[in-house]
């Protein structure tokens, strides 16, 4: 366990920040936040590097779309020419209606408040995923990604562990199961801890060189 732990935390002195801070939302429980969280999961959700996703929802931002309103009254091209400038350019004109649907829905549903769909799903993960999986281009997978990240902000739904956290868990030989994973840092920690071991998954950082810097720091 000792070592378990130690590998946790070299991964996360290497990996700090989750997707959400890297696209530069301060992330917290309140109704602009969370859809930030709801426009990046929609990037996350295609089949696109992540990295490229992030810079697309940092321009989208950048734009001051920050808001369900103010997303749906962008004009498309705009939110077209945005994804671009993040060289989002593949499924550039597929999100940018998405987006605009998504965004009505956001505040046809919920208000635009997403805390609503998170209390009338009493913080349940399964009936989350559900709510969610209703939003254009946001399937199973969509899902996880944004509970995985909004666990740093909602501590019911916590230890939420997706299959690409437990596939970059096991590529380090940690516990592959949410409970095991959570053990191993302290609560607050586990979404970022979660965010780092997809990174592992992805390719994004080294399971060898993890390993490497853990042993030495014995």
């Amino acid at each position: 366990m000792g070592d378990d732990r130690r590998l946790a935390r070299t991964l996360l002195d290497r990996q700090s920040r989750t997707y959400a801070e890297e696209a530069g939302i301060a992330l917290a429980d309140r109704p602009g936040p969370l859809y930030q969280l709801l426009v990046l999961t929609t990037l996350l959700s295609t089949r696109i590097r992540a990295q490229v996703a992030v810079a697309a929802a940092r321009e989208l931002f950048a734009a001051g779309w920050r808001t369900p309103q103010a997303m749906e009254a962008a004009p498309w091209q705009d939110r077209v020419d945005a994804l671009g400038r993040g060289h989002y350019r593949r499924y550039d004109e597929r999100t940018a209606t998405m987006l605009g649907t998504a965004a009505r829905l956001c505040l046809d549903r919920w208000h635009g408040d997403l805390r609503r769909m998170h209390r009338e799903a009493g913080g349940e993960p399964a009936a989350l995923r559900r709510r969610l999986t209703e939003f254009p281009g946001i399937g199973p997978t969509g899902a996880d990604i944004f509970l995985r990240e909004a666990q740093t902000v909602w501590p019911d739904v916590r230890p939420y562990a997706d299959r690409r956290t437990l596939a970059g868990a096991k590529r380090l030989g940690l516990p592959a199961d949410p409970h095991g994973l959570a053990g191993l840092v302290a609560e607050p920690d586990f979404g970022r801890l979660a965010s780092a071991l997809v990174r592992v998954a992805l390719g994004e950082e080294s399971a060898g060189e993890v390993t490497r810097t853990a042993a030495a720091t014995r």
